[in-house]
């Protein structure tokens, strides 16, 4: 989760896309509303944005947030604890029913996000659904005191009105 450098959106799921002739960090919304997503680039530079993604993607690869389509909901954690309690399972008999060990029962339920496997297991074992889609909770604060600096966002709402 990071912050959309278009927006300014905070915690929400961001992907590097191409605005102008520069990288940014922007939130689903802004790639679509902005038509972001899949603009023609001249060979040279997309062969050089190319490398620059596959070296990102390689760092981690049970990255969550690498769909975009869905978010770990919040309160994950107690959603496992209290699926287990209600079918009268302890962390032991959950893992062996998931095919994980106790470690990664006990890390999902004291808070710690799980792989994108994980998670899919959690959901089938116990029915209960951890993902979910979320939208970005927009932050468009311009006044004295403020701690955060204008946005490309807010400069474009700002001269587009």
């Amino acid at each position: 989760m990071g912050e959309c450098e278009i927006c300014g959106a905070m915690n929400v799921g961001v992907r590097l896309v191409l605005m102008g002739k520069t990288n940014v960090y922007a939130c689903q919304r802004c790639v679509e509303k902005l038509g972001l997503a899949s603009n023609k680039v001249a060979p040279g530079i997309k062969q050089s944005l190319t490398r620059q993604v596959k070296t990102t993607k390689s760092r981690r690869k049970n990255d969550i947030m690498a769909k975009q389509e869905k978010e770990l909901v919040d309160d994950f954690a107690s959603k496992i604890a209290a699926a287990r309690q209600s079918k009268g399972w302890n962390q032991s008999e959950l893992g062996k029913r998931m095919a994980e060990t106790v470690n990664v029962i006990k890390s999902a339920e004291s808070g710690k996000p799980p792989t994108d496997s994980v998670v899919k297991k959690f959901e089938r074992v116990l029915g209960i659904s951890l993902m979910d889609y979320t939208t970005p909770t927009e932050t468009s604060r311009l006044t004295k005191g403020s701690n955060r600096g204008m946005t490309l966002g807010d400069f474009f709402n700002q001269n587009g009105d």
